[in-house]
């Protein structure tokens, strides 16, 4: 995952040379993380907080446009290695993707079979189809440099955080809150809903963050650092129903 350091030799003289892993890339996609063993997760704890790489005591810095993506299938439960709460505290959100709906799945089959007469038509002439336009990395700082001048007020920090603190306090808001709750998130989070919140503001085409943008990434910042009581399970929440009656108790400012 990270590379290894390799023996090479030349002109009678040999050195290890690192050798980069796959993890140096613009975009990681682990696909099915939680079927990887727990060493190579691991693997990953560094890269995506630290954003280097240290191998036989030496540290290689990523690339400044660096991102990890990861899938996981709730339904394999034969040779999955659940994800430590360290390392899904690195990630930035917990997106839910659910089945899609009958007339996207229509347009699926239609995209899917136009693509396949596409290659098809391509293979009998021998044409090879043009590649899609990459996007300069430029632009993607750039919008990173706009999002960094979103406006916050004090008062939505101080909420941001109240909906946070909630998740460790959980008895001075809710007797239900208490029961459901065993381990509330970490200061990631608050940094999480800070980033988040400005982005949503900024696609919004807004210069500040309001309520709204914290309320409408909550759930997917929140869902993956919260730990669940067995009281909590056993009634059947869920974290997007505790998350929601966190919510409706932390005021607005």
């Amino acid at each position: 995952m990270t590379g290894s350091e390799i023996y090479h030799q030349e002109g009678g003289k040999g050195e290890f040379q690192f050798q980069p892993g796959p993890i140096f890339a613009n975009i990681v996609l682990a696909d099915e993380i939680n079927r990887a063993p727990a060493k190579v997760q691991a693997a990953l704890l560094e890269a995506m907080e630290e954003r280097q790489v240290t191998v036989a005591g030496k540290t290689h810095r990523m690339e400044p446009l660096f991102m990890v993506m990861a899938t996981q299938n709730p339904v394999e439960q034969e040779g999955t290695y659940a994800l430590p709460e360290a390392q899904m505290d690195r990630f930035l959100m917990h997106v839910l993707i659910t089945y899609p709906s009958v007339e996207d799945e229509v347009e699926v089959i239609k995209l899917v079979r136009g693509e396949e007469t596409a290659a098809a038509a391509a293979g009998e002439t021998k044409q090879k189809t043009e590649p899609p336009p990459v996007i300069p990395q430029e632009a993607i700082f750039s919008a990173r440099r706009e999002i960094s001048a979103i406006h916050v007020s004090e008062a939505m920090e101080r909420y941001m955080a109240d909906l946070v603190y909630a998740t460790r306090t959980p008895e001075v808001y809710s007797p239900d809150l208490a029961r459901w709750i065993e381990i509330g998130a970490s200061p990631r989070a608050s940094l999480a809903l800070d980033k988040c919140g400005r982005t949503h503001a900024w696609l919004s085409g807004r210069d500040y963050v309001d309520p709204q943008d914290v309320r409408a990434i909550v759930n997917d910042v929140l869902r993956h650092r919260l730990t669940l009581s067995y009281e909590a399970q056993g009634e059947g929440k869920s974290p997007d129903q505790v998350i929601d009656e966190i919510v409706a108790q932390v005021s607005l400012p």
